[in-house]
């Protein structure tokens, strides 16, 4: 269908399987579902459903026609009585026993509720593929010095790994918030037009304890243990901000590290996944732009701007129901799901197969090296060799600043050590400088720092989740 709209998100981005979780074809058949499991119950608790109604409407949870559903819909506009009318056509002896009591947000509501956590599912699953992967990039590059930053300018070194071991850290407190949410995560149940069920306390002839087995019991059936204590007619909106809440947690992370792989490939240290025939840009042929990293940025920011959506819908409600949430739903919320979940894989992707240059990685360090060695070149002439440290602070001011000049004015290279070497106030050699001035004495507890994360906080997470790891990611574009 070339010739209307088609979201990019179901087009480029997402995978089929979050497509299908948000798919109309799982929507249906999971008000169908969920009018077997009311009718199921209701039979269990004495009112008069033959077990023949019950078996004609289990035959017939996935033959929706979608036709017949929109014929009805141009006609009543209400698209669960729509549907619910369709249905009732494939089972004639059911017809007169469905949806009995409830209103439209009995399926609504709760096909919401079930469908957003079959999304967090997949958004686990994602996540710890993300922290598996990082974890394996921090243990191979744990001990590669690097040139950390602050402010985008030179700092004190770190490695490779414990750069990563910060965007692990992330994840980590995402996938914390993510478990909280899917364990509080309920079914709104059967709760009627105001919440008060009153229409099925009728239909049990004031029998409190029936109408409260019901929610249990099409709560089980469901794969949930509870309903929500209270509701108005549907479940609080602030549950949908909670969950989009964390996807705009999971995106600012992704978009953290999506910046810095950016960062990095600018400076040539690392460089995204890149097929052989792919092509960076229409103009200039050489270039291999982080356009992964860049499109992570992308959906990331839709992510993040669209959390105001629930947050401005949960506000908004008036008393027990209130109609302008429906059609800011239906596109919020699936569409967060999706997005989040093209970042995660682009995430997994470039995390897989990346690659870092170390070539590159020193040669960045060793141009700012020198002038961090400079103290501990001071701090060894004084203690080993008995100068005066004023007389070398001055030696070495000198020389830096004629350095930095030479650099800056002539785009010459960083000789201060060879400078200080052929300096006889020093009285140093250029193998002891080398010495002094290894990378690796410059980095701290990066190391070590990254291996006890590594072993104390993300390998019980990993154990715990071991059998979501090894998740295959498919990038369409």
């Amino acid at each position: 269908m070339n010739d209307v709209y088609q979201n990019p998100l179901c087009e480029r981005y997402s995978s089929d399987e979050m497509k299908r979780i948000f798919s109309n074809d799982t929507k249906f058949s999971t008000w169908r579902k969920l009018w077997v499991a009311l009718a199921e119950s209701q039979k269990e608790l004495g009112i008069d459903i033959s077990e023949s109604q019950l078996s004609e409407m289990r035959a017939h949870l996935y033959d929706i026609d979608y036709e017949k559903a929109a014929r009805y819909e141009e006609r009543m506009r209400h698209d669960v009585m729509a549907h619910l009318h369709t249905f009732g056509d494939c089972c004639p002896s059911a017809k007169g026993i469905i949806h009995l009591g409830a209103t439209s947000c009995y399926v609504c509501d709760n096909t919401d509720l079930i469908v957003m956590r079959e999304g967090l599912f997949v958004i686990r699953r994602l996540l710890v593929n993300c922290i598996a992967a990082a974890a394996d990039f921090a243990e191979k590059h744990k001990s590669l010095p690097c040139l950390a930053y602050t402010h985008f300018q030179a700092a004190q070194p770190t490695t490779m790994g414990k750069r990563a071991a910060l965007w692990i850290q992330d994840l980590l407190s995402d996938l914390e918030q993510l478990e909280f949410l899917i364990s509080s995560v309920k079914l709104l149940g059967c709760k009627g037009t105001t919440g008060t069920g009153a229409s099925f306390l009728e239909l049990f002839e004031g029998d409190h304890e029936k109408v409260k087995k019901l929610e249990k019991l099409i709560a089980e059936k469901m794969g949930f243990d509870e309903c929500y204590a209270v509701s108005g007619q549907t479940y609080s909106r602030k549950v949908d901000y909670n969950i989009m809440s964390v996807l705009c947690g999971i995106a600012q992370s992704a978009s953290k590290f999506s910046n810095d792989i950016r960062l990095l490939s600018h400076l040539k240290e690392f460089d995204e996944p890149f097929e052989s025939g792919q092509i960076g840009s229409s103009a200039m042929a050489y270039k291999r732009n982080p356009m992964r990293s860049e499109r992570i940025a992308s959906l990331s920011r839709y992510i993040i701007i669209d959390v105001l959506n629930p947050a401005m819908t949960a506000a908004a409600q008036w008393f027990e129901r209130t109609l302008d949430d429906s059609a800011n739903r239906r596109i919020s919320i699936p569409e967060a799901f999706l997005a989040a979940d093209a970042v995660l894989s682009l995430y997994i992707n470039i995390i897989r197969n990346g690659v870092v240059y170390p070539k590159v990685v020193e040669k960045h360090l060793g141009e700012e090296l020198p002038f961090m060695a400079t103290e501990n070149i001071l701090m060894h002439c004084v203690k080993n060799k008995g100068k005066s440290r004023q007389d070398l602070h001055e030696a070495i001011r000198v020389h830096s600043v004629e350095t930095a000049k030479n650099i800056k004015h002539n785009g010459g290279e960083n000789d201060l050590l060879d400078r200080i070497a052929a300096d006889a106030r020093f009285g140093i050699t250029r193998e002891e400088i080398d010495v002094i001035a290894d990378a690796g004495r410059f980095t701290g507890r990066a190391k070590e720092q990254t291996e006890e994360f590594l072993s104390d906080r993300v390998l019980p997470v990993l154990t715990k989740y071991k059998a979501l790891t090894g998740a295959e990611i498919v990038i369409k574009v």
